[in-house]
């Protein structure tokens, strides 16, 4: 569950705007992007903003990369994976549009 996430859902069904609900998605997120997002909502969320410290609690949690598969996470594998997940989010944004 992902609080940030339902409300920004529920503000836009309250705007009697739904097809915002979910503007910036060109595409559903895999299950290995959703374990990703959750895994570092979960690490952030003990206040942990280090990059590194939150590679080392991928690591730890032996989370496959959703891109390359890995599970050795540090820091520079944090990094191209989020690199690499954007740049497929944006260019599906771009062929489909917001609310997919």
């Amino acid at each position: 569950m992902d609080s940030f996430k339902d409300r920004l859902s529920q503000r836009a069904r309250d705007t009697s705007r739904p097809a915002l609900a979910h503007q910036s998605l060109g595409r559903p997120l895999t299950q290995a992007e959703a374990a990703l997002a959750a895994a570092m909502m979960e690490i952030m969320g003990q206040n942990e903003r280090d990059f590194a410290k939150v590679a080392e609690g991928l690591a730890a949690r032996a989370l496959p990369a959703p891109v390359s598969g890995r599970t050795d996470w540090d820091e520079a594998l944090l990094a191209a994976e989020l690199s690499a997940l954007n740049a497929d989010l944006d260019a599906a944004y771009l062929d489909n549009g917001y609310g997919a």
